[in-house]
């Protein structure tokens, strides 16, 4: 009953939002994210619980002011998503500026390969839409298998419209998969700041001991492919903003564990710097730090928390772990 009403959920959210006029849909989402914040539900706990690692000394209410508009940028990205698939193209191509594009151009004419890494920073499945549109570009990505299957299928279908090869999450073939589409000088683009799988690389972020997904990291060591973070966020305009990193290279020396875990704590150093200039756009309403993941059923986590939704570039329960290597079990991305 309860997989067939989060279906209906979202079914209805696609039906009827990219429906309403845009000023409506903005108001609504704001509305929305106001009546969650103010029900100080698990998520929003949560929410608050990891920006007080990101936003260390800041008082009680510097923390809710953040969240308050953290919980606006996370409801934006649904409103968007609802509606992206009735934006025309043009619009598409319009609502996304990102700086250090020329990283990303210079790696995909090089022809080895790309490996787009992203946090849960603001609207992925936007940023993938402009790479379709704009460069006219297409990546493949992975999803989680979802219950109930036609939810899996209602998300696996908005991403194939907005241009993207979506791979499901089963085992090591998802990883073959995209090795094989980097060797041929291809895009493939994963969220990757959350990894709770036995493969995940422990890293230190923002001081703590975390896990990130070993795949990005370990596909670039193994194919060759470039290793690009990327960080997205919001402003007032109805434009998403964004910054394509440098290369991280691939160290000369070590094994492959060895190297792939120097360059996934590059990247996780990257995300933080992005994370804490725009910590309102990061959603992360789940547990990350290793810290954290004892079990407090009374706590953040707990019976409030949002419900599961398929994720962007490489799919997956939104806010849940990202990984891609042969053994990793996938919560999302």
């Amino acid at each position: 009953m309860k997989e067939r009403l989060t279906d209906a959920l979202y079914g209805l959210g696609w039906a009827a939002v990219k429906k309403l006029p845009e000023p409506l849909a903005v108001r609504l989402g704001q509305q929305i994210a106001d009546v969650a914040w103010r029900r100080r539900g698990g998520g929003v706990l949560r929410l608050e619980a990891n920006l007080a690692r990101v936003l260390p000394g800041a008082s009680a209410e510097r923390l809710a002011q953040v969240s308050r508009a953290g919980m606006r940028s996370y409801m934006r990205y649904w409103m968007e998503s609802f509606r992206l698939p009735v934006w025309s193209v043009e619009r598409r191509r319009s609502s996304f500026a990102p700086e250090g594009l020329g990283h990303l151009e210079e790696a995909l004419a090089s022809g080895r390969g790309v490996v787009v890494a992203l946090p849960h920073m603001g609207n992925y499945d936007l940023a993938g839409a402009w790479v379709t549109t704009r460069l006219g570009v297409p990546f493949t990505t992975v999803a989680e298998r979802l219950k109930p299957e036609t939810l899996y299928d209602r998300f696996v279908a908005y991403r194939e419209g907005l241009g993207m090869e979506v791979l499901p999450h089963a085992g090591g073939s998802a990883f073959g998969t995209l090795a094989r589409r980097l060797r041929a000088g291809g895009l493939v683009c994963l969220v990757a700041d959350r990894d709770l799988s036995s493969s995940g690389i422990e890293v230190t972020f923002f001081g703590e001991a975390t896990k990130m997904p070993a795949g990005p990291a370990m596909l670039a060591v193994q194919t060759g492919a470039l290793l690009l973070p990327v960080t997205l966020w919001y402003d007032s305009s109805p434009v998403m903003k964004g910054r394509v990193h440098a290369p991280v290279e691939v160290p000369a020396e070590g094994t492959r564990a060895e190297k792939a875990a120097a360059m996934t704590q590059q990247v996780a150093d990257i995300f933080a710097a992005g994370i804490a200039e725009h910590p309102q756009d990061w959603h992360m309403l789940q547990r990350l730090w290793l810290a954290d993941l004892e079990p407090r059923p009374d706590g953040p986590d707990g019976p409030d928390g949002p419900p599961g939704a398929p994720d962007g570039p490489a799919g997956g329960a939104r806010g849940k772990g990202a990984g891609t290597s042969e053994s990793d079990r996938r919560d999302g991305a």
